[in-house]
């Protein structure tokens, strides 16, 4: 109230417990919080004119967000969901940012039990509706892979028919039925059948991928800096999105090229030794972490790679086995060192091992001093270091770490300058 609230919004026969300084403030009881903060929100989205453009997936939605805002920024006022607010709070809190001056809003929608989708479309009855993939991604809510793609394509069921799907042709799990969706369909990926399309990609040492754009008839060839073939696809949903929101072919490219990587999110920074460290410490789940491990070999090149390893969470009853299957594929992508962290590392390190991965080459650890000596000693100009693990798991720390003892070729040339 000192700060300049109006008023009060609590559960109902709670009214009791507030302090009597209170007495003259608006309380507003309700029968439960959560649902009357998703049905504020959506009347104050029925009043604002801006198109809603809502984003789920297993992974990749935060980025494709934030290039889709890049490109619509180009030429619309545009607001978008801070981090990764995407819950029955975060969405909400996100739709009342919508101002009267805005055109467009970027939404992102996550989910860990059934339902969440279904709610979070209701309240933001979007124009736009991406998928980005499917994959195996909170199983501790959702158990199955078929429940996930049931759960995400909850967007297309109940956004209004007016709107358009976007939708990644080249994942089998997002074949969508007539029962699912009856409107209009954007779709993007590698299939030439796609509507939106890359062909001719090439990656670029260890900071920019090119590849030529294929919208209708309409080509240009595109240089991003980011890496990896999933942020390719992050770029053609994000491309295929802004077609259905009617932005020019030439403003979308222009827009993917001038976009910059998210912090967190495969960002690599050169150290002083001449090593490189990919900080993608934002999240982690089976389906990023091999795409991470599939970018880092080809990053690699005649050099080692490291990687760093917190646990993926809430997978559930498969916890285990897909964590073999991150090790197994460490092994397979001709990782040289793993360091593990977390209660599920001995998993990780099972696969590795069954996939003729030398014991030796595997060390766990607690804290990140505990591994600096053995980075140290092992390191060499050219090697790449991958940090990925679950949010929880705190990664961010160890990238952190190393950067402070290696420190960065950046802030060595930045000294420079201002000597």
């Amino acid at each position: 109230m000192s700060a300049g609230a109006a008023g009060f919004l609590i559960q109902k026969g709670s009214e009791h417990t507030l302090h009597q300084t209170f007495e003259h403030a608006t309380v507003i009881s309700v029968g439960d919080t959560l649902t009357a903060l998703g049905d504020i929100a959506h009347f104050w989205r029925k009043k604002r004119s801006a198109a809603i453009v809502a984003i789920t997936g297993s992974s990749g939605k935060t980025t494709t967000k934030e290039m889709i805002a890049t490109i619509a920024g180009m030429t619309k006022k545009v607001t978008k969901a801070r981090g990764n607010f995407n819950n029955l709070i975060g969405l909400p809190l996100s739709i009342l940012q919508i101002g009267d001056r805005h055109e467009v809003a970027i939404l992102e929608m996550g989910t860990n039990a059934p339902g969440e989708i279904g709610r979070l479309t209701r309240i933001a009855e979007p124009d736009i509706g991406v998928i980005t993939n499917i994959g195996p991604a909170h199983l501790e809510g959702l158990k199955t892979l078929d429940a996930v793609r049931d759960e995400k394509c909850d967007l297309f069921r109940t956004m209004p028919d007016t709107g358009v799907a976007i939708i990644n042709i080249d994942d089998k799990k997002l074949l969508v039925s007539e029962k699912e969706w009856r409107g209009q369909i954007v779709t993007f990926g590698f299939s030439e059948k796609a509507d939106v399309s890359a062909d001719n990609i090439k990656i670029h040492g260890r900071e920019r991928t090119t590849f030529t754009i294929k919208i209708a008839k309409f080509r240009q060839d595109i240089t991003m800096f980011t890496i990896g073939s999933h942020n390719i696809y992050n770029a053609l949903a994000a491309a295929a999105s802004s077609c259905a929101l009617g932005i020019e072919y030439p403003t979308i490219c222009q827009g993917l090229m001038a976009f910059q990587p998210i912090s967190g999110r495969m960002e690599i920074h050169r150290l002083n030794n001449g090593a490189f460290i990919i900080n993608d410490t934002y999240n982690a789940n089976p389906a990023s972490f091999r795409a991470a491990l599939e970018t880092l070999q080809d990053l690699k090149g005649n050099h080692r790679s490291i990687v760093i390893m917190g646990d993926m969470l809430e997978l559930g009853e498969q916890a285990e086995e897909l964590h073999e299957g991150i090790g197994s594929l460490m092994a397979d992508t001709e990782v040289g060192i793993i360091f593990l962290r977390g209660r599920l590392s001995p998993a990780t390190a099972a696969g590795a091992l069954k996939r003729n991965m030398p014991k030796e080459q595997i060390i766990y650890f607690e804290a990140p001093d505990e591994i600096m000596p053995r980075l140290s000693s092992s390191m060499k100009k050219g090697d790449c270091i991958l940090v990925k693990g679950s949010r929880q798991t705190k990664m961010e720390d160890t990238v952190q770490k190393i950067m402070e003892v290696f420190g960065l070729e950046v802030q060595r040339e930045q000294r420079g300058k201002e000597l």
